[in-house]
């Protein structure tokens, strides 16, 4: 697909999603922040996905993976093999792909083992880094292909779903994040597979309560319809985080999204200096790199021709529209896994006012664009972007040098008050921090409020110096209200990474 048809594509969906205002709302913290997250990663496997994949396996070393599993998609499937033809269920396919196919744009179950195998050059080298890095093997013996024959089949049980109904049926009942970076009917039917077995009996209500409680969905748009037609309406109790726009942030239409002041993170110049580099990221793709994927007629990203016909240069970002999915995982201090409505390095969701247990970029998710003076719906993901780039660098970094010649983020940030503190209007609270860096970099200290994240919507006054901290809370405060306090912790560093801590402020 070209890159303007897929804009139009990407943002067709974005206007499906559901529009609405509203209120904070917090939910239970999801893990302890000493605790890995547990998650499983289902693909498509088109271009973004591969560079998805890339980034994500560079952060493994943050992540309990259990799973990686080939879906289909609306964008993406194989066919039965038997030359069945198929046509979408989902309008804004119809526009692009009209008709029957037998399959469309798949680009086979092998391109994982190829980049963990590209990952497996570069682990030595990981493991000076981080000795929690999986080492290949274990990342290869949690492939699995999942429901693939067409969008939205769900139909029957796969590898795939029998892996994921393992995990969800497991006495382990911390928090298991999915990424749905292509449709959702490999999870659906892993569900649909437990049903069968399960409703009707004496163990229907306790298993029916474990999944819900301990299964997270996070839908990059909905890419097929197995969500709305099935997972919603039989299994509300799971928690749904749907990102049907902010991923927009690090996809196809980016120049669209991105403050400009941040585009540079993008830009070709700055890739090829920071990113396509080693026997790992070497294979990251961009525009105009001469890359195409078999398989994948539509992938003409590669060709510089192309590229300058859509005003990219050379090198340019394409899209990493999926990973959202995993980057409000990563434990940078700011507390996003203990609710979608704090906002991270993944944007920041908002509840649904229709459907309980769902969580969504409408527009109680916009935050002030201080660039456009306006609220902005890509902005709570796009404020991160040169935090999330620089960081993403220093792992590539890590692929090629040993410890002593690659940086290392800050750690040990500590607040001598606590991450949550009981406050009274008109009140005064300091706060002290410290932190250590790994590096022996020094390190720069920034405090701002988050307004948007907590439920008092109005100007806070923090004053900031260094260290230390004081912030005056409004006189006009209600009691329950709450005040996002983020620090900012920057080393100087090559390139400079970034961590936080977050103060939640609650009016008494």
């Amino acid at each position: 697909m070209k890159l303007k048809k897929l804009a139009k594509a990407v943002l067709g969906m974005m206007a499906l999603g559901t529009m609405a205002i509203s209120s904070f709302v917090s939910i239970a913290s999801a893990a302890p922040n000493d605790v890995k997250p547990r998650t499983i990663v289902m693909t498509d496997g088109e271009v973004d996905d591969m560079d998805s994949f890339l980034r994500f396996m560079l952060y493994a070393n943050d992540l309990d993976v259990r799973g990686i599993i080939y879906t289909s998609s609306m964008w993406h499937y194989k066919g039965d093999g038997r030359g069945t033809p198929f046509t979408t269920h989902m309008d804004i396919v119809k526009l692009y792909h009209p008709g029957w196919h037998t399959n469309l744009r798949w680009c086979g179950t092998d391109w994982i083992k190829e980049y963990i195998d590209k990952y497996r050059t570069v682990y030595p080298t990981l493991l000076q880094h981080d000795k929690n890095y999986p080492s290949p093997d274990k990342l290869q013996s949690l492939v699995r292909v999942g429901n693939i024959d067409f969008e939205g089949e769900m139909d029957y049980d796969t590898e795939g779903s029998e892996f994921i109904k393992t995990e969800l049926l497991s006495e382990d009942e911390t928090p298991i994040y999915f990424e749905t970076w292509g449709g959702a009917n490999t999870f659906a039917r892993s569900l649909k597979s437990i049903e069968e077995e399960y409703k009707g009996t004496e163990k229907w209500d306790s298993i029916y309560q474990k999944i819900s409680k301990k299964a997270i969905l996070y839908n990059i748009m909905d890419q097929d319809d197995t969500y709305k037609t099935y997972i919603a309406i039989k299994w509300p109790g799971i928690k749904v985080y749907y990102n049907s726009w902010q991923f927009g942030s690090l996809a196809y239409i980016w120049p669209a999204t991105v403050p400009k002041t941040q585009q540079k993170y993008f830009r070709g110049e700055w890739m090829k200096k920071n990113i396509m580099k080693g026997p790992l990221a070497g294979g990251y793709m961009t525009y105009g790199d001469g890359h195409k994927l078999a398989g994948d007629p539509e992938d003409k990203f590669g060709s510089m021709e192309e590229a300058m016909k859509n005003g990219y240069g050379k090198y340019d970002l394409i899209s990493e529209g999926d990973s959202p999915s995993f980057l409000y995982l990563i434990n940078n201090g700011l507390r996003s896994t203990e609710s979608p409505t704090y906002g991270g390095w993944s944007g920041r969701l908002s509840p649904s006012v229709s459907t309980k247990n769902l969580w969504e970029d409408n527009e109680g998710s916009f935050d002030y664009n201080p660039y456009t003076k306006k609220l902005d719906k890509y902005y709570s993901q796009t404020r991160w972007i040169d935090a999330i780039q620089n960081d993403f660098a220093a792992r590539v970094k890590w692929t090629m040098n040993d410890y002593q010649h690659a940086n290392h983020a800050p750690q040990a940030i500590k607040i001598q008050e606590g991450l949550d503190i009981k406050v009274k209007p008109g009140g005064k609270v300091t706060l002290h921090a410290s932190a250590s860096d790994p590096d022996g970099d020094k390190l720069n200290y920034k405090w701002y409020p988050y307004e948007e994240a907590g439920s008092y919507r109005a100007s806070v006054a923090i004053h900031g110096k260094g260290q230390e901290a004081s912030i005056t809370v409004p006189a006009n405060a209600i009691k329950g209200e709450t005040i996002h306090v983020i620090l900012e912790v920057i080393d100087s560093g090559q390139p400079p990474l970034t961590r936080y801590a977050r103060v939640i402020l609650t009016v008494e």
